[in-house]
């Protein structure tokens, strides 16, 4: 099963097995080599349990167009990118469905370099060639596999972004949520001996029996929220379904904002890397340039999405991107993202300052006040990024790098659509939080012309 409506803008994502299943992973295996033409690519896959058996179709069909399948079993999706980079490799196939619910499966998929293969990248032609197969390789010699295993180098390459001898004897709280984080985690933890951490939900299961591995909703980390203040511990850290984001709470219970943990990231890398280059997206908070600027840096604005946020980092030699949504991408980790790297860099950050999480965040949160992500459907997205154009665009400076952007001198917005959905998102930030709650207002009145509903963010 192969619907065509899998291929979204950034990876395949579908209904297990009705959209989605070992056969339809097995033509997409096969298309992705026979375009792509890589010698060697790895092949991982996450908990859920559909995932071994997509992982098996994917390699048969590598396989039979000629590839050599460096089969990597149960790892995390930041584990195949970084094999890609790190083994030189042409190309890789994550098999997971990263945050979804339990019913969903899923393919990222990388080229050389851990370069990903997305809508405007070639996965379109991936997902026309995978519907148009016939039976049989074409005349090819299949390829054969090999089992690598590349967690030794991976631990190895994650504590490096860390001085590990300046870690304190913090007590961190941190939910797995059934997913790869539990079986990461304890590779990398056991280095931290001074480190006290109290884990929740480390058994990997696709069924997710405790809660959904989406932390950006707020349902799902209510339980770390919980237990963080309970254990009184120096923060809480939550993962999402294949471990490649992590999300933090402050020892008070707050939970920090993408664009906050950006702020504080790149601070701390710049201390290691004076005046390096640091990418952020359009929807990010004022603190993040402002923080780069102040630490020497030089802060550089984005459109959203990794494949944008991974090319310009080559592009630029940047040391580190974040997005709002929680993905951080580091030049030393191939240019990819990671959730575990950003759980050692807090771990030092907090440990280095030697002041509270929330100490550290309160200048933030007492500067720069945000909306957070707001959804909401429109009946026409077009014309609906024009009238915000004509209604505020004479208020600032409008950017339309991505949507609309409008840049005043006491608050500013981004207003996106969606990639696959009628939907416009806005982040919006001001210098008060009255400002904020009334331009907040003012803006969803045009999006909301029709008294549309709002939905919230499941990035």
């Amino acid at each position: 099963m192969l619907d065509p409506k899998v291929f979204k803008a950034y990876d395949v994502r579908g209904i297990y097995p009705s959209e989605l299943d070992g056969a339809g992973a097995e033509a997409i295996g096969r298309a992705f080599v026979e375009l792509f033409e890589p010698r060697r690519i790895a092949v991982g896959h996450d908990m859920r349990l559909s995932s071994p058996e997509l992982a098996e179709g994917v390699t048969r069909g590598a396989l039979a167009a000629g590839a050599t399948v460096l089969d990597l079993g149960l790892v995390g999706t930041e584990m195949v990118y970084f094999a890609v980079g790190e083994l030189g490799l042409d190309g890789g196939v994550a098999v997971t469905a990263s945050h979804n619910p339990k019913d969903y499966a899923g393919l990222k998929i990388v080229r050389g370099g851990a370069l990903p293969v997305g809508g405007d990248s070639g996965l379109l032609d991936v997902r026309d060639r995978a519907l148009s197969l016939s039976d049989g390789s074409g005349g090819l010699s299949p390829g054969h596999v090999q089992h690598y295993d590349i967690w030794p180098q991976y631990v190895d390459r994650v504590l490096s972004f860390v001085d590990v001898a300046a870690l304190e004897p913090l007590r961190v709280t941190i939910d797995a949520a059934n997913g790869m984080a539990g079986a990461m985690l304890p590779s990398v933890l056991e280095w931290l001996p001074r480190l006290e951490t109290v884990r929740y939900f480390f058994a990997p299961d696709g069924t997710f029996p405790n809660h959904a591995p989406n932390p950006l909703l707020p349902e799902n980390r209510e339980f770390i929220v919980a237990k963080t203040l309970e254990e009184r511990a120096d923060f809480g850290a939550a993962f999402d379904g294949d471990a490649d984001r992590c999300f933090f709470v402050d020892d008070t219970g707050q939970f920090v904002p993408g664009d906050f943990v950006t702020a504080l990231l790149a601070e701390s890398i710049l201390e290691k890397e004076p005046g390096a280059k640091i990418i952020y997206d359009v929807r990010a908070s004022w603190a993040v340039p402002d923080t780069i600027r102040r630490a020497g840096g030089v802060p550089l604005i984005n459109r959203v999405g990794h494949a944008f946020i991974k090319h310009r980092m080559r592009e630029e030699n940047a040391v580190f991107g974040g997005e709002v949504s929680g993905h951080y991408y580091f030049r030393d980790f191939s240019q990819a993202d990671s959730g575990v790297v950003p759980f050692l860099l807090m771990l030092e950050l907090v440990s280095k300052r030697r002041r509270r999480l929330s100490e550290l965040l309160r200048p933030y949160r007492e500067r720069y006040f945000l909306t957070g992500e707001i959804n909401t459907p429109v009946a026409d997205v077009e014309q609906t990024l024009r009238e915000l154009k004509e209604r505020f665009g004479n208020e600032g400076r409008v950017i339309q790098l991505d949507g609309i952007s409008v840049e005043a001198d006491d608050w500013h917005m981004n207003v996106r659509p969606s990639n696959t959905e009628p939907l416009l998102r806005l982040n919006l930030e001001a210098r008060s939080p009255e400002l904020m709650e009334r331009k907040r207002d003012e803006v969803l009145a045009v999006i909301r012309r029709e008294g549309a509903p709002q939905v919230r963010s499941e990035a």
